[in-house]
């Protein structure tokens, strides 16, 4: 279960504030599968991070009763001086999972060949993103936070992530943001929609679906799926 109680936060831009959370309180069952919809700039990405602790809000809090990854695909934990192979015992050590078992289920899964045991910032933006996706799918979670990461790598490394991410989800829960309608029917149980600050969530995925879409027909004249141009 992950509960956000009041959770409010707002970024000035050009000195404009604009906010991402307006006092939100809402509760997430233990297994459930969120897709989490919102217009570009709604702040997904920032609730995300809230709920995973990397990003502190300003007022209110996130509680659980389970554990959280790191939003999947977030890059910011890696040292840029380490290989990636030693910042990913460095991980296990953190995480308390065993090293060599960690390391090389991302080695494998990840294919970066040599350059596994390459500077980190020697990494190309994919390379990056397949370590890090490797790494939050070789650590058990009860919730894993995913922002698009299923859409890194060639269609192949789509299918395979796709493939673990399920396996994964057969004894955890998600939040999961993407513009892609077929992928949230596909991989996830209940929805929410992040508009202007305030979070609508909805038992039905089907409901949260028809609300987004209202928001981006009355906003930008579109369909939800009309958002995504690689969508399957």
């Amino acid at each position: 279960m992950i509960r956000l109680d009041n959770v409010s936060k707002t970024f000035w831009v050009r000195g404009e504030p604009r906010v991402v959370a307006d006092g939100i309180t809402a509760t997430f069952p233990t297994g459930a599968r969120v897709g989490l919809m919102g217009v570009n700039g709604a702040g997904k990405s920032s609730l995300l991070s809230m709920i995973a602790g990397t990003l502190e809000p300003d007022t209110g809090s996130v509680v659980s009763n389970g554990t959280i990854s790191w939003p999947v695909g977030f890059r910011g934990s890696f040292h840029r001086d380490l290989t990636g192979a030693q910042n990913i015992r460095f991980i296990a050590r953190i995480y308390g999972v065993d090293t060599e078992e960690l390391s090389a289920f991302v080695e494998d899964f990840a294919e970066l060949g040599h350059q596994y045991y390459q500077p980190f910032r020697s990494y190309s933006s994919g390379m990056r993103s397949r370590l890090s996706f490797g790494v939050s799918m070789g650590i058990r979670f009860d919730t894993y936070l995913v922002d698009e990461a299923t859409s890194v790598g060639d269609a192949a490394f789509k299918a395979k992530s796709r493939r673990v991410f399920m396996d994964r989800m057969r004894n955890g829960g998600a939040v999961y943001v993407s513009h892609s309608m077929n992928k949230l029917r596909q991989l996830c149980t209940m929805g929410a929609v992040l508009d202007l600050g305030r979070l609508y969530v909805y038992d039905d995925l089907e409901e949260a679906i028809a609300h987004h879409e209202a928001i981006l027909h009355q906003t930008l004249g579109l369909r939800a799926d009309d958002e995504d141009p690689d969508d399957e």
